[in-house]
């Protein structure tokens, strides 16, 4: 009768260990693939139209991707717009070597973890990855700022809310120098607590043209 021994063997685990590190490896292809067309066309405007160097990046998803009149809400300042929609934060953190660092930039604001907390991510998660995406800028640009502008309050993911008060509240009450938070949330509230559906698309999701005034009001001071 065949037994199997007690002590796997050595050749086992290791075509275990291979396996495990070969279906990350794969996952983390497969999550990022998807924004290569938008990184891309990135690159493609670099060479073209190269962005300043220690300037304004904002960077992060559909809320930054949608500011279209970026530009126009901060004269003078050579602010860059890297956002690409649908993206979480580390999606940022892995295309930092190319869509950050090549920049330069002096100030790093960043909007993600909306997405985060809808894909199922908990609060602890989004903190921890933002950890990461700190971290990865500062091993390689350690005199920028990093501002996080915090996770708005939206209509459609209100039944989100608590997790994003938990991580706002978290990631704010990170105290290191360098890293500021720009508080947007409460200032998209109404009267009643609830999120202001004139400051959103009809989608309930995403900022409209008077959000974005208030949030070029808000980040605005953070930017000199």
């Amino acid at each position: 009768m065949f037994r199997l021994s007690a002590k796997p063997r050595w050749w086992l685990v290791a075509l275990l260990l291979l396996s495990g590190l070969s279906q990350l490896s794969a996952q983390t292809q497969t999550s990022t693939s998807r924004w290569e067309p938008e990184i891309q066309a990135f690159e493609t405007h670099d060479r073209t139209n190269p962005p300043p160097r220690d300037g304004i990046l904002f960077i992060g998803s559909s809320s930054f991707r949608l500011w279209k009149t970026l530009a126009q809400d901060f004269p003078g300042k050579p602010v860059i717009n890297r956002g690409f929609g649908g993206s979480e934060i580390a999606d940022s953190t892995a295309f930092a070597d190319r869509i950050i660092f090549p920049y330069h930039p002096r100030l790093i604001v960043l909007y993600a973890g909306d997405n985060d907390l809808a894909n199922g991510k908990s609060a602890q998660q989004v903190v921890a990855d933002y950890r990461a995406f700190v971290h990865a800028v500062r091993a390689r640009l350690p005199e920028a700022q990093i501002a996080f502008v915090s996770i708005k309050p939206s209509p459609s993911r209100w039944h989100l809310k608590e997790q994003i008060e938990s991580a706002n509240r978290q990631i704010a009450a990170i105290k290191e120098d360098g890293l500021l938070f720009i508080d947007v949330y409460g200032r998209m509230l109404g009267p009643d607590g609830k999120p202001d559906a004139g400051l959103f698309m009809p989608d309930g999701l995403h900022p409209n043209a008077k959000a974005y005034r208030l949030w070029a009001a808000t980040i605005g001071p953070y930017l000199q």
